[in-house]
C-alpha cells in the first residue's frame, strides 16, 4: 500500500556532509509526521529527527546544529541534510511515516523505509 524509498547514504569522512531523502508512495492520503531513525552496530534504534505536516522539528540532542530535517510535503518526501558529520552518527538511518491515512481506510498506519547505511570514517 505505502512504500518508504530512502536514498543518500554512503561513506564520507568526518567533517563532512550528506544528504538523505526518504520517498513515500502509494495509496496516501496524508501523512502527519515524518522522521529519521538510527541504528547502530549492536545498538537500539533511536531518534534522529521528526518532522510534522506542520513543519515542527524535534531533533536529538546529539544531532543538534549539525543536523537539519525538512520535509516536501507536496511530494511526500523528507531530507535530513547532515553536516559536521562523525564517527559516531556512523549507523543505518530509518525513515518513518507515522499516522498515515491512506486511501479507502478510516485507519492511520505507520511505515518504516528500508534503511540506508552511513558510514563515517577516515
Amino acid at each position: 500500500q505505502v512504500q518508504l524509498v530512502e536514498s543518500g547514504g554512503g561513506l564520507v569522512q568526518p567533517g563532512e556532509s550528506l544528504r538523505l531523502s526518504c520517498a513515500a508512495s502509494g495509496s496516501i492520503v496524508s501523512i502527519n509526521a515524518m522522521g529519521w531513525y538510527r541504528q547502530a552496530l549492536g545498538k537500539e534504534r533511536e531518534l534522529v529527527a521528526t518532522i510534522t505536516s506542520g513543519g515542527s522539528t524535534n531533533y536529538a540532542d546529539s544531532v543538534k546544529g549539525r543536523f537539519t530535517i525538512s520535509r516536501d510535503n507536496a511530494k511526500n518526501t523528507v531530507y535530513l541534510q547532515m553536516n559536521s558529520l562523525k564517527p559516531e552518527d556512523t549507523a543505518v538511518y530509518y525513515c518513518k511515516a507515522d499516522n498515515v491515512r491512506i486511501i479507502g481506510s478510516l485507519y492511520a498506519y505507520l511505515f518504516w523505509g528500508q534503511g540506508t547505511q552511513v558510514t563515517v570514517s577516515s
